[in-house]
């Protein structure tokens, strides 16, 4: 049998401050600087004095390889694994650091995406750098999704939970044509894990030792994320909005989704809904795993078009290195097309690779 063509729909790399400010004016160095620290001020008081290790968050063994840091590198290491095409994000969370910024937030926003863009030029049809979109203003969000498509943009991140960067939710008429730019560009909304704010609280409290308690509840807060863009009508009204969830762990989804369709027309309404939210999850979802045997065993429960594989590279339980035979080994026993599907085919098609 050939070698598998894979795409992995998710991993990262790391952009420091020193190449974003080589992509921004030198007048505006000292505002970034100056956001940073208070990022990292408020960072400080939300830990009240708790740690998160590195190793719990990462394969050292892959934090090390110089595809961490370099698109070169990083290309060599895709090459050793046969890994064909890779979502990549950056492990520099621009979306919450921006609101630091005070009023140079556009031209550092600007800059933060022009440094992804440099990583990804390397090779743009491989390494599929996913932007990052501040929604403090929605017109300079709009042109922003347009001027990164014309740059080769496949996927942009936003906020998973608006409101909490003083945003209204979702279904908001001012977003309408925030959304009518991904529709008509064809760039996949990205909504990857992140930590919602609340969860701080959950750190603080937690007296595990690697604060076990906090890291195992991150993925259902998308639940709230992904009801939203269903039951308040925008993707009703989008119906070529596409989103991709990113690390929201799959073994909670079929059961959640199961039951978001018994409560239709059974004492709750939804007039922005024309369909199931099973539907309009199929039409235009999806959703990213790693090693968990949930993607392989609930496929068709979650929907096989909708299951996206990934290496995760350099996360816990990361796919890397050898990715073949770890897909051997997961896929065990299941038809050689659907394997293709999770691997291959429905992250080309998303991403809009031949």
């Amino acid at each position: 049998m050939p070698p598998r063509r894979l795409f992995s729909a998710d991993s990262h790399c790391v952009i420091t401050s020193d190449q974003v400010k080589g992509n921004l004016a030198s007048k505006f160095h000292q505002g970034w600087d100056d956001g940073m620290v208070k990022y990292d001020a408020q960072r400080t008081e939300q830990m009240a004095g708790g740690s998160l290790e590195l190793e719990d968050f990462v394969d050292l063994e892959a934090a090390r390889h110089p595809g961490y840091f370099n698109s070169t590198a990083r290309l060599e290491a895709m090459d050793a694994d046969g890994v064909e095409c890779e979502v990549m994000y950056s492990e520099f969370d621009f979306t919450s650091k921006v609101y630091q910024l005070g009023d140079s937030w556009k031209e550092c926003a600007t800059a933060y995406n022009n440094t992804l863009h440099e990583f990804a030029s390397v090779d743009p049809k491989r390494i599929l750098i996913s932007y990052q979109l501040p929604l403090i203003e929605i017109d300079y969000a709009t042109s922003e999704v347009y001027r990164l498509a014309d740059l080769g943009a496949r996927s942009i991140q936003i906020p998973n939970f608006p409101t909490e960067v003083g945003m209204p939710d979702y279904h908001d008429e001012r977003y309408a044509k925030l959304w009518h730019a991904f529709e008509e560009t064809g760039v996949v909304v990205a909504n990857h894990l992140t930590l919602k704010e609340d969860l701080w609280d959950v750190f603080r409290r937690d007296p595990t030792p690697q604060k076990g308690i906090f890291t195992a509840l991150p993925g259902f807060a998308i639940a709230e994320t992904l009801c939203w863009y269903i039951f308040t009508g925008v993707l009703e009204r989008h119906p070529k909005l596409r989103v991709v969830f990113v690390e929201p762990g799959l073994f909670w989804l079929p059961g959640f989704i199961r039951y978001l369709d018994s409560r239709m027309g059974h004492h709750y309404e939804f007039p922005a809904m024309k369909e199931l939210p099973s539907t309009y999850f199929r039409n235009q979802m999806a959703v990213t795993f790693v090693h968990e045997p949930e993607g392989v065993e609930l496929r068709h429960a979650i929907g096989l078009e909708n299951v996206l594989w990934s290496t995760d590279f350099p996360h816990p339980i990361c796919n890397w290195p050898n990715a073949g035979a770890k897909i051997e080994k997961q896929f065990e026993g299941v038809p050689e097309n659907e394997i293709n599907a999770i691997t291959w085919a429905n992250g080309a098609r998303m991403y809009g690779i031949e």
